[in-house]
C-alpha cells in the first residue's frame, strides 16, 4: 500500500521552464519559504516573477531580507518585494543592513 501511494506522489513534475508558471498558486496572503543568503542561492527568477504578479500581504520565511540598492534595478533578493510593498510579515534570521525592512517595520507597515 505504501509503495503505490508513494509512486503516485512522484507522478507530477516539479520542474517548471517558466518562473511565472512555478508561482501560479501564489495568491494574496500566501506563506512562502525563500532560500538564499545575501547574494548566494537567492531564487531571483522566482522573486522577480512574484514582483510582477503583484501578489500582496505575503508572509515570508527566509534566512535573509535581501540587499537593498538605490532603486528596484539594484535591489537583490527579497528587497525587491519590500520595495514594492508586497510583504506583510517577514520571518528571518539575519536582518543585515536592509534599510527598507527597518523603515517599514518602524513605520508599522510590516511585521517582523
Amino acid at each position: 500500500m505504501f509503495l503505490s501511494a508513494t509512486r503516485n506522489l512522484f507522478r507530477f513534475s516539479k520542474i517548471f521552464h517558466d518562473a511565472s508558471k512555478a508561482i501560479e498558486g501564489v495568491k494574496d496572503g500566501s506563506f512562502l519559504m525563500v532560500g538564499g543568503f545575501g547574494f548566494c542561492g537567492v531564487p531571483m527568477n522566482l522573486i522577480n516573477a512574484l514582483r510582477l504578479s503583484q501578489a500582496k500581504n505575503l508572509t515570508i520565511a527566509s534566512n535573509s531580507c535581501g540587499v537593498d540598492g538605490k532603486d528596484l534595478q539594484s535591489d537583490w533578493g527579497l528587497s525587491m518585494l519590500l520595495r514594492t510593498r508586497q510583504i506583510k510579515r517577514l520571518m528571518f534570521s539575519h536582518l543585515g543592513e536592509n534599510v527598507a525592512s527597518q523603515t517599514q517595520y518602524f513605520n508599522g507597515e510590516i511585521e517582523l
